[in-house]
């Protein structure tokens, strides 16, 4: 008997998804809840398990198509064996027709692949049952992957039968790539604050001195007793609280004619993914530790490496801090991350000639942006916000006494 699997249910206001993988093939054995499909939705990928142990059978939808919560999208066949017990039966090959002809027909990709893995395979066009893995067991990992993906760019390119011809001395290329929905949904939610907010950017400087002596005083017995490094976001998150606790319209978000206001502050933090940037959700930072925080993010950064977010962890959000400066910016004017109000960026740290009683000295100083919707906020409490957490930066003994 054949169950079907229906696109489950993808989190608050997503409807429809993309079908980005299917991680199993036709004939294929699988167990309960074993992933068999990966799904791009707006926000992350989601993996479809299987509801029975049994035999992949049919794949409804293709690679790259649009589905709709509940929608069909594939079947599995039942697994009892012909003595009437449950032991599952051996796969079948070729008991079902294959759902594309480009799919490959060796045995290699039967093996499950890690989030991690597949993320790679996905975002560098591998084959993965070409590949021989160097994991336990022969397993692939993202390392092999990576690596074959280079070792294909560097290979020099096959001769075409036909040139067509081309100046003397120019290489020129083209490759069209289709957006994926998640990339659409960033292109979409930028444009839109663009055109719906009153965006502004208001700038100040800060003088890393302080957070840096004091990284160096405390970061081996923070990293002994917490586990963790003690690195600058978790400075920036507790700056962020004490402005957001003074200046609260810069927590807070419109909803028709109105103003919420929130008396707590659920952090966003930008970080880099394989296919664009996602802005995980750390809740409640306003009753958290500086370890507690450092965890956080790191936390959601291997996830996102690994593409393992979920859509709880992408939810909500009242305020959002993107740090360039780990890819070198010296200056940003950030967007919003709608339905916030306020974005925080920070940019790398560059030793500059100030003055200091009369004195030139030089520093390690860092520009701060802040970016904010001026339909909601004004420009003194934008820039005293920003100023209250440049204060706490250059002396942090005011995290300490809530100053």
């Amino acid at each position: 008997m054949a169950i079907e699997v229906k696109v489950p249910t993808l989190g608050e206001s997503v409807t429809e998804a993309t079908i980005g993988e299917w991680l199993k093939k036709p004939g294929d054995a699988v167990a309960v809840d074993e992933p068999i499909a990966s799904l791009e939705t707006d926000k992350v990928a989601v993996e479809v398990p299987s509801p029975v142990a049994g035999v992949m059978g049919k794949q409804v939808v293709a690679v790259g198509e649009t589905v709709e919560v509940g929608a069909l999208i594939a079947t599995i066949e039942d697994s009892v064996s012909p003595a009437g017990d449950d032991t599952p039966a051996p796969r079948v090959k070729d008991a079902v027709a294959p759902a594309s002809s480009t799919e490959p027909a060796d045995d290699a990709g039967d093996a499950a692949l890690s989030p991690s893995v597949r993320r790679a395979v996905l975002e560098h066009g591998i084959d993965p049952s070409t590949l021989k893995g160097t994991g336990k067991d022969g397993r692939l990992t993202k390392e092999d992957v990576v690596a074959a993906a280079k070792a294909k760019k560097d290979a020099p390119a096959p001769a075409a039968s036909t040139p067509a011809p081309a100046a003397a001395g120019s290489d020129r290329r083209e490759e069209r790539v289709k957006m994926t929905r998640l990339r659409q949904t960033i292109a979409r939610r930028l444009k839109s604050a663009q055109t719906e907010a009153a965006l502004l950017t208001t700038f100040n400087d800060c003088d890393m001195t302080a957070v840096i002596e004091a990284r160096e005083a405390y970061k081996d017995v923070f990293a002994k007793k917490h586990g963790i490094k003690l690195g600058f976001m978790s400075f920036f998150a507790k700056a962020a609280c004490l402005a957001l606790k003074d200046v609260p319209a810069v927590n807070a978000k419109i909803e028709g004619d109105e103003i919420i206001y929130h008396d707590y502050v659920d952090l966003s933090v930008a970080v880099s993914a394989p296919n664009g940037l996602v802005v995980p959700v750390v809740r409640d930072v306003n009753q958290m530790s500086f370890a507690q925080v450092e965890q956080a993010i790191a936390g959601y950064g291997q996830k996102a490496k690994e593409g393992t977010l979920t859509m709880q962890d992408m939810t909500g959000g009242t305020f959002t801090i993107s740090n360039g400066g780990v890819f070198g910016s010296l200056m940003s004017t950030p967007i919003i991350n709608p339905p916030q109000s306020a974005v925080l960026g920070l940019h790398r740290i560059e030793e500059r000639p100030v003055a200091r009683n009369g004195q030139v000295v030089i520093r390690p100083m860092m520009y701060l942006a802040l970016s904010y919707d001026h339909r909601i906020i004004d420009g003194r409490e934008a820039v005293t916000a920003l100023k209250i957490i440049k204060e706490a930066i250059e002396d942090p003994m005011r995290l300490l006494i809530d100053l």
